[in-house]
């Protein structure tokens, strides 16, 4: 895959623009020692991770029903720098299934303290929830059977196209269905195994959602030659581990687990286990790093001769 632009600017452009908008005001330090997510992290040994269970290859499941994935891999990295920070070395882990509708409230209702999927950091989530630097950049397209006769959006006028609750890529849907005038009849699933069964069983027409996603599920599902995705970007979607706004404590934690990883080289040989690289379930995505990722990872190095 070759990254250029999405809806017509560069994304190295795009991307300091969304770091403009998201990155918390500053604030004074909070009293009395540790910030509230990390007080209770120290008083109950523990660390919830809000995981994701049809998001290859960012948090999924394996054979034993274990949670996997790229995503809760940089979430291990964050707790052991929570370790680090709280003076306790041997953080328990508790794993909290979500979906794209409950992730947010799971966050803000204290039920998990990092979100490891694979969520968009933008604007408007900005305001209710604070993002870890970036992980990765897609962007909205369609999954379709391999014989139907679509290359794009517009070929779908009066089409069914199903997306997942509480994604992005339903307002994008809606956006494109408005701008072209397709009369698109737009119908949710609770998460996309869900979705793309219902496109597998032909209760759909398309099914849209980012594009590493549906790369994913087609390589989960062996559907290569029954599946392919298809169409422009339709929307831009910078990913970042998510947890609660308001805590500049945590904010540095979870910063210099990024620069730590950055500063030892971890980031791209991480990238390249789950997406280039067989995965641990068999699949094989083989997308290779875009040249604006990289360039984000290699501005978390510190180490001397890094980036920065």
């Amino acid at each position: 895959m070759r990254w250029t632009s999405l809806q017509g600017r560069p994304l190295a452009a795009a991307c300091l623009l969304l770091l403009a908008v998201l990155l918390p005001d500053p604030a004074p330090a909070q009293d009395g020692g540790l910030s509230p997510t990390l007080a209770n992290i120290k008083a109950t040994h523990t660390v919830r991770l809000g995981y994701r269970e049809a998001s290859p290859p960012f948090s999924f499941m394996d054979q034993s029903n274990r949670p996997i994935g790229y995503s809760l891999e940089l979430c291990q990295a964050i707790v052991d720098e929570i370790g680090v920070e709280v003076d306790d070395p041997a953080l328990r882990i508790e794993y909290v299934p979500v979906t794209p509708e409950t992730r947010i409230p799971a966050l803000l209702n204290n039920k998990i303290d990092l979100e490891c999927g694979s969520t968009t950091a933008n604007a408007e989530r900005g305001k209710r929830v604070a993002f870890s630097p970036l992980i990765f950049v897609a962007g909205t397209k369609l999954m379709v059977p391999k014989a139907a006769p679509v290359s794009g959006i517009t070929d779908l006028k009066g089409k069914t196209i199903v997306v997942t609750k509480g994604t992005t890529n339903e307002q994008a849907i809606q956006a494109a269905d408005k701008k072209f005038s397709l009369g698109l009849k737009i119908v949710t699933a609770d998460d996309h195994e869900q979705a793309y069964k219902m496109l597998a069983d032909g209760k759909v027409d398309a099914f849209a959602t980012d594009d590493i996603l549906l790369y994913g599920l087609i390589a989960r599902h062996k559907a290569q030659g029954t599946m392919k995705v298809v169409g422009d970007y339709l929307s831009y979607e910078p990913y970042g581990i998510m947890f609660r706004k308001g805590e500049p404590q945590l904010t540095a934690v979870v910063e210099r687990a990024f620069r730590k990883l950055g500063s030892n080289h971890d980031l791209i040989p991480l990238y390249n286990k789950w997406f280039v690289s067989r995965l641990p379930t068999g699949e094989k995505l083989g997308v290779s790093i875009s040249a604006q990722l990289e360039e984000a990872f290699r501005s978390m190095d510190d180490s001397p001769g890094g980036s920065n």
